[in-house]
């Protein structure tokens, strides 16, 4: 009994690892689903969440042996420390937006693969050239646009009619912009422009700097020109805006919060991200337009915002699901989608030639201001150890603007600690 007993489980035993070989190989033969976890920041208002859902979710309608699993991870800032962390930890995820100024950094971790080996030979050529300056280096593609800007003029039109203004005739240059300014004041508003000097006052920064005559950084990431006279007459203006002028709020202005004092009608006038554009569009009680930035001796803007990025240390059917998304992401018709419904720049020409963004530029207009301006874009700054970098001039602006120390005194001191960080990679 005992033996047949033994006999009975001896063969149930068998037919279960049988069981489970045949199903295993079943599977295999079929092809494993690869899950891919995908990092994403969010730096403007609007149900960008939601977006982002919904865009993991029809990939993988598409592609059911792939599926795309977005982890939603805060700021730029905060986006970046979690990777950070995660390729200290080996536990990368598999794609991440990033600011695409991020490139030296990931490069120097070696955490980064170049992309080129699995794009079609079209694919780099079909993106607007100003968004690909952050993207390659070396010969190398390392990153993909994705929700990518320039910086644009939000104005109120109600306000201009207010104070006399002509309602389509935005400010042309930087000498306009403080008379269109003290006008709006005059009129009862309570500011006429906001720049916000929190979060991305490197940036707001940079816009002046390049409309008075010189961008920031080297091409190679391993020098800063902070305190060249043109940059310091660029920081001046940007505090004589408050300080002498009086038609911008005393402090720092609030990156988060400037769009609101817009849309509330605290500012007839606001520098911010064209990623803000859908988020004003759908909450502004009042006629806005959009324009190009003011110039000083020339028009100018860096561009902005995120790039896709692929992980080095993840297997290679990893690679090739994640290529296949991002390829996927890019294509015309979706970065048309995209920026329809956050206001980023669509990435490519071919995106504006959809039959859906023509009818939507078409009743929308503003919507190609900030393409408009690629032509007068350049690179953000970008560097190595660039969150080291950013603090450094970041910090400086903010002493600039709370008048703790003048112009040339805050970029004489970003430039020399900007000097001290860069000094190895310029060895």
């Amino acid at each position: 009994m005992r033996k047949l007993l033994l006999s009975s489980i001896t063969i149930m035993l068998v037919l279960f690892i049988a069981v489970g070989c045949s199903q295993k190989s079943d599977s295999g033969k079929n092809g494993d689903k690869v899950e891919l976890t995908w990092y994403f920041p969010i730096a403007v208002g609007g149900p960008l969440t939601t977006i982002i859902e919904k865009m993991a979710t029809d990939f993988t309608k598409e592609n059911p042996d792939i599926v795309i699993k977005p982890v939603y991870t805060g700021t730029y800032d905060e986006t970046m420390t979690k990777v950070q962390t995660a390729i200290q930890g080996k536990t990368v995820p598999d794609i991440a937006v990033l600011l695409s100024t991020e490139l030296y950094t990931l490069l120097d971790m070696d955490a980064i693969t170049p992309l080129d080996e699995f794009l079609k030979d079209d694919k780099v050529e079909s993106f607007y050239p100003a968004f690909m300056e952050n993207s390659q280096t070396g010969g190398k593609t390392y990153s993909l646009p994705f929700q990518r800007s320039t910086i644009v003029l939000y104005y109120n039109k109600d306000a201009f009619e207010k104070a006399g203004l002509d309602k389509e005739q935005p400010p042309k240059d930087w000498d306009e912009l403080v008379e269109y300014g003290k006008k709006i004041v005059d009129s009862g508003m309570k500011y006429g422009v906001e720049i916000p000097s929190t979060g991305f006052q490197y940036w707001m920064f940079q816009a002046l700097a390049l409309q008075n005559g010189d961008n920031l950084m080297s091409d190679d990431g391993k020098e800063v020109y902070f305190d060249k006279p043109e940059n310091v007459e660029a920081l001046q203006f940007m505090m004589d805006l408050a300080q002498k002028h009086e038609i911008s709020p005393e402090g720092v202005i609030d990156w988060a919060t400037a769009p609101s004092d817009f849309l509330e009608g605290n500012t007839g006038m606001l520098y911010h991200t064209t990623g803000n554009l859908t988020n004003i569009k759908n909450n502004a009680k009042f006629d806005f337009g959009v324009a190009f930035l003011p110039a000083g001796k020339n028009y100018g803007s860096p561009t902005g915002g995120g790039n896709f990025y692929m992980f080095k240390d993840i297997p290679k059917e990893k690679k090739e699901a994640a290529a296949k998304f991002i390829d996927w992401a890019t294509q015309p018709e979706r970065a048309a989608q995209w920026s329809m419904d956050t206001g980023y720049v669509a990435t490519s020409k071919a995106a504006y030639e959809t039959d859906a963004m023509k009818k939507y530029v078409e009743d929308f207009p503003q919507a190609v201001v900030a393409r408009d301006q690629l032509e007068h874009a350049s690179a953000e700054l970008s560097t190595h150890s660039n969150g080291k970098v950013y603090k450094i001039i970041n910090d400086n602006i903010q002493a600039a603007i709370t008048g703790k120390m003048s112009a040339s005194e805050a970029l004489k001191k970003a430039q020399e600690e900007a000097d001290e960080v860069l000094k190895p990679y310029n060895k």
